[in-house]
């Protein structure tokens, strides 16, 4: 199947086709707003459409046989870039290889068969992550210089300090035990913070949802695997895989159980965090749109009224999520380092 972005008609629309067209731009597709929110983009739309708005474009880098360097603005309105390599066009956010005309070949699933170069674009989930490091750096900065006499100064640092010191000793030091907690104590300190800011840049109007991305998500289950597997200790591999004191015939089955638990268990932090903050910005979108779908003065004060209730809500989820993947990866780290052959853990 050939799709070539222009509409072709057979005989001239009649009166009746182009009031069907008109009445369907008039129509807010609830489907499209939300799933372009909650995914990925090379352009960041602030305010309007790439008409009339605020839109920034961010530069793309594709490699084909070398370097495609130049600005996602020339994707707009379904444009066909030509670079040095080749031309290219973007479909659904994904960019593929085409001729000058711009002829995508889809299979079955209406996915493109074109061959895609690979892409190191900046995008707007980047951009928010570098907008978070630096207000992050900030942040923490201006807390290690308001420190005097060993007392922190500043309001915000005095709530970050007993952030710090909850997490230290609510969540790290009873998962992991306090001779082995300072090795991952950073790390996980830098977690909880990370997912966090983005959380709640995420509530921003106009802004990425960064955690509600499964890729973000999934490579931050895939360093909590990493280093749980890099640090495990014997005793832990001895007990998952050769339990004492288990029937031979039921050892063998909780053996391939064990190890599809090692898979799961970061598996579980990746989705359990994406899930939770997508649904959110969901249920938020779907009100707001209700007001532009009915234009009804009651189901408008419905909306809003509990649009910003479940803003509020985010805002509790937002810390709520951050403690518990940093609990469960605490307690993923404490259980690979911790010395079963010990019937107590020494704390």
């Amino acid at each position: 199947m050939i799709v070539s972005g222009l509409p072709v008609f057979s005989t001239p629309p009649s009166s009746s086709v182009l009031v069907k067209e008109k009445e369907k731009k008039k129509t807010i597709d609830v489907s499209k707003i939300i799933v372009e929110h909650v995914s990925d983009s090379h352009e960041w739309h602030i305010v309007g459409n790439n008409k009339k708005g605020i839109v920034f474009y961010f530069p793309v880098f594709l490699w084909n046989h070398g370097w495609e360097i130049f600005s996602s603005s020339q994707f707009s309105f379904g444009n066909v870039v030509k670079g040095k390599f080749g031309y290219y066009k973007m479909f659904k956010e994904k960019i593929y290889k085409t001729d000058s005309k711009g002829i995508l070949y889809l299979d079955a699933r209406g996915i493109p068969k074109n061959y895609k170069p690979f892409d190191f674009s900046i995008t707007k989930n980047v951009m928010s992550i570098c907008i978070s490091f630096f207000v992050l750096c900030f942040i923490f900065i201006k807390m290690r210089h308001s420190y005097k006499n060993h007392q922190v100064k500043w309001n915000i640092g005095i709530f970050l300090e007993f952030l710090i010191l909850f997490i230290r000793n609510e969540i790290v030091i009873p998962n992991i035990g306090e001779k082995k907690y300072r090795p991952y104590f950073p790390f996980l300190l830098t977690t909880f913070f990370f997912i966090l800011i983005n959380n709640l840049i995420g509530l921003i109007p106009s802004f990425p949802n960064v955690t509600g991305n499964i890729s973000i998500t999934f490579v931050l289950s895939l360093i909590i695997f990493i280093i749980t597997n890099i640090n495990s200790n014997k005793s832990y591999w001895k007990h998952t895989f050769w339990m004492p004191n288990v029937p031979f015939l039921i050892k063998l089955i909780l053996i391939p159980i064990e190890l599809i638990g090692i898979f799961i268990r970061p598996l579980t932090l990746c989705i359990r965090l994406f899930a939770n903050i997508t649904a959110g910005h969901i249920i938020i979108l779907s009100f707001i749109c209700l007001i532009f779908i009915f234009k009804n003065l009651f189901i408008a004060s419905f909306s809003i009224t509990f649009g910003f209730f479940i803003s509020l809500l985010e805002i509790m989820v937002a810390f709520l999520q951050s403690f518990i993947f940093t609990a469960l990866s605490s307690l993923l780290i404490g259980m690979t380092v911790k010395n079963y052959e010990n019937k107590t853990h020494s704390k």
